[in-house]
Parts: structure tokens; C-alpha cells; sequence
């Protein structure tokens, strides 16, 4: 069965300082860019994960926001992670095993519920980060082309 690419990435605390598309807000970080030029390439579409707003289309407008799940407490993600996948299941359907989620974001995003709650509905996760400190990282997008 062929399996459609969708892209999650992570947002960054570096923003812009006015409101902006969520596929440029978060670009002052060169991982954000390296993940964005990456899932471009690589997905069929893809979306942001963001600490405040959940998933984001890469078009939607959105205001700069100092908000991170890096210091929210377990229970706080679980809860992002539940409104992330209302916010998958309400774009792409309930039964996602048509589809492969290539994720470029930090275990605060993934670990709470994110990837299981995806597995659970018949989604398939990858993440090639895993494992790869910031060099090997940048290293990976380059090797990308971007």
C-alpha cells in the first residue's frame, strides 16, 4: 500500500516579530528552515506543530507567541498531544493508515502521545532525528540540499 508523506515540524522559540505565515514565522532557526526545506522535498504537505496553536497549515497567519512545550508539565503535553491529533483526525480523517508522518520536532512534541496516539490510528512515524545532536542535525539537512 502506498502511503502519503506528511511532514510535522516543530516550531522554534526563535520567531519573527510580526504576524506571518507559520511556514516563515519560526525561520530565524536554521534547524526550522533545514526541517522545512526538508519535509518540502520530502512530503506530500506538511504542517507546523506549534506550542500554542497545535497543528498549523504552513499558510495560516499567525502572531509572534513566547509559548514552549520544553517547560510545560507532563499533564500540559499530554493535553497538547490529544488537541494535536483532534486537529490530525479533523484534517486527514480518523483512520490514518494512509499515511507515513515524517516528524522533525523534539520528544516535548512527540513523547506525550503524539506518535503512539498516531500509531494507534494506523499512522506510521518516522523520525530521523532521533539520536542526532545538533551538528549531525544540521549535517542531515544539508545532505538534503538544504
Amino acid at each position: 500500500m502506498t502511503r502519503t508523506r506528511v511532514g510535522l515540524v516543530g516550531c522554534t522559540k526563535s520567531k519573527r516579530e510580526r504576524a506571518t505565515a507559520a511556514k516563515d514565522l519560526c525561520d530565524r532557526s536554521v534547524l526550522f528552515r533545514g526541517a522545512r526545506c526538508t519535509v518540502e522535498r520530502t512530503c506530500e504537505r506538511w504542517f507546523v506543530l506549534s506550542a500554542k496553536h497545535g497543528l498549523v497549515r504552513p499558510e495560516q497567519v499567525l502572531e509572534p507567541y513566547d509559548e514552549t512545550l520544553s517547560t510545560a508539565s507532563r499533564e500540559a503535553r499530554r493535553r497538547w498531544a490529544e488537541r494535536v491529533l483532534a486537529q490530525l483526525e479533523a484534517e486527514l480523517g480518523r483512520d490514518l493508515s494512509g499515511y507515513v508522518f515524517e516528524a522533525h520536532a523534539g520528544s516535548a512534541y512527540l513523547d506525550f502521545g503524539l506518535v503512539r496516539g498516531i500509531e494507534e490510528r494506523g499512522g506510521r512515524v518516522e523520525r530521523p532525528l532521533d539520536g542526532l545532536g545538533l551538528g549531525r542535525r544540521l549535517a542531515f539537512y544539508r545532505g538534503h540540499g538544504c
